[in-house]
Formats: C-alpha cells, structure tokens, sequence
C-alpha cells in the first residue's frame, strides 16, 4: 500500500493530472501487484520557481515538466523490483510525453505499523487489514 506524493509544476489541466497519478498507479499496481483500492496519491502543483531538480551530476537537463515523485511503502521488495517499479513508471509516464530526464522518484520504506488508515488505529497491527505480501 504505497502512498504516493507527486509534486508538479503548475501548467497542467486536471485531466493531465489525473493521467499522470493514474500512470504512476498503472505501473505499481502491474510491478507489485497491490490491491486496484490501494490508491493513495496527493499531487501538487508548484508555481515556477518552486521545484529546484538538477541532474545530481548525471549530464543531462531537466525541463519544466519535470514530475517529482516519492514513493512511500513497506520495505522488504528487493531491489530488482525497486528498479523494475522505477522502469515502469518512467514508461508509463513517457507513454503520457513525460521525458525520463523529467521523471525522479524517491522510495521510502517503513513498517506495518507505520500506518494508521483511519480512527487512530495501526490496522495492519490490530489485524483489520492483512500485511501485504512482497
């Protein structure tokens, strides 16, 4: 169950939008098999100026399309499947006129118990919900 952050410079019309958090789903709903319901996404768009996003030294040069993307969920996928999940999101979202050079995902993991789906309560830990297998 990863929730998903997806910062954007502002430009873009709602249904731009909606196909890009939809694109992002698409690939981790095929990469990890999650739940179709397991959408958790928050998309923010930035006025210029906003998102800073170099190329860490890699030579190349990002645009103003540039989709920062952060990918929180439980640990435990190795990194085969980290790296097939970044593949592909980078082609779900090249598919909508994303570049690569304009696709960054950071990838956060933590525990079961780091998440509270409502009432106060660690559902994965009070055993309401099952902990997803890997």
């Amino acid at each position: 169950m990863p929730l998903v952050r997806i910062d954007v410079n502002a430009g873009r019309n709602a249904e731009q939008l909606q196909t890009l958090s939809r694109g992002i789903h698409d690939a981790i709903l095929a990469e990890y098999g999650i739940p179709e319901r397991d959408y958790f996404h928050i998309l923010t768009e930035h006025t210029v100026g906003q998102i800073f996003a170099q190329d860490a030294g890699l030579g190349f040069e990002r645009t103003s399309d540039v989709v920062m993307i952060q990918i929180f969920t439980q640990g435990g996928r190795s990194q085969e499947a980290k790296q097939a999940l970044f593949a592909a999101v980078a082609a779900r979202l090249g598919e909508l006129g994303v570049g690569g050079e304009n696709v960054f995902i950071g990838y956060v993991e933590n525990t079961p118990g780091d998440w509270s789906f409502g009432f106060g309560r660690a559902q994965y830990v009070t055993g309401e919900l099952a902990v997803p297998k890997k």
